[in-house]
């Protein structure tokens, strides 16, 4: 059984919805580690909707949603006639990776430099928003390497190091009849090596047009806040024993 688990959200700036429901998981509920998309109108707004907490802040790099912070005609491979990232749809949907390395190195660097601008600091953790990618997950190594930050590698399920420790990720938020607090159950009571750490990803949220025009993930997300601020949850982790953790903590 886990003795610590990160759990984290993502998708912070998506659209207002969002960010309301991430802000409650934060001020009334278990999250900690937040993932912020810099690309998005409303991720300013999001960041201010948690101002003044102790959140672990990182970059959730997105290429799917939205309209890139580049000038669209500088990266046609992940971009639409419109000027706005290809879907997500489209990405699983390739036979092939589409995803042209140098293109989406720019987009990027640019996230990277809108997140610091938000921000005023250093992403505390490193990755990507939604797309399986090999060129992005290479474009991450390069960015990351570049400007010495801590990437978090991409797998669902599977073991990924980051620093000295070694992350298992468990993300149930697809399911269609999703429990988040059984999910959450059975990340914490699997057996781990010493060296191992849970981390359960969320995508907490309430719903707006924006979200319901954009994604696949919807509904849960709403269970997903409930979960996160329920005083019964944590009261089982902490008879569980379990510490909450963030990426500064591994």
């Amino acid at each position: 059984m886990a003795k610590r688990i990160l759990i984290r959200a993502d998708d912070l700036g998506y659209c207002e919805a969002v960010n309301l429901g991430i802000a409650k998981t934060v001020k009334e509920g278990l999250i900690s580690s937040v993932g912020l998309m810099p690309n998005m109108p409303t991720a300013k707004a999001g960041l201010d909707l948690i101002a003044g907490y102790d959140v672990c802040l990182g970059q959730h790099t997105n290429v799917c949603v939205g309209k890139p912070i580049c000038d669209p005609s500088l990266i046609p491979s992940i971009t639409n006639e419109n000027g706005e990232f290809k879907s997500s749809k489209e990405y699983r949907s390739a036979k092939e990776d589409f995803v042209v390395l140098y293109e989406v190195v720019l987009e990027i660097e640019a996230q990277y430099a809108k997140f610091k601008e938000l921000t005023g600091r250093e992403p505390e953790y490193f990755e990507a928003h939604a797309v399986a990618s090999d060129n992005l997950f290479k474009g991450l190594e390069i960015v990351a390497e570049r400007h010495h930050l801590p990437l978090l590698p991409f797998a669902l399920g599977g073991p990924v190091k980051f620093r000295n420790t070694t992350i298992v990720t468990s993300m149930e938020s697809m399911a269609p009849d999703y429990d988040p607090f059984t999910a959450l159950k059975t990340a914490v009571l699997k057996d781990y090596a010493e060296d191992e750490c849970p981390m359960f990803v969320c995508h907490p949220g309430y719903l707006d047009w924006y979200i319901l025009q954009t994604s696949s993930l919807t509904v849960n997300r709403t269970k997903e806040v409930e979960m996160l601020c329920d005083p019964k949850v944590k009261a089982w982790l902490e008879e569980q024993g379990v510490q909450l953790v963030t990426y500064r903590d591994l």
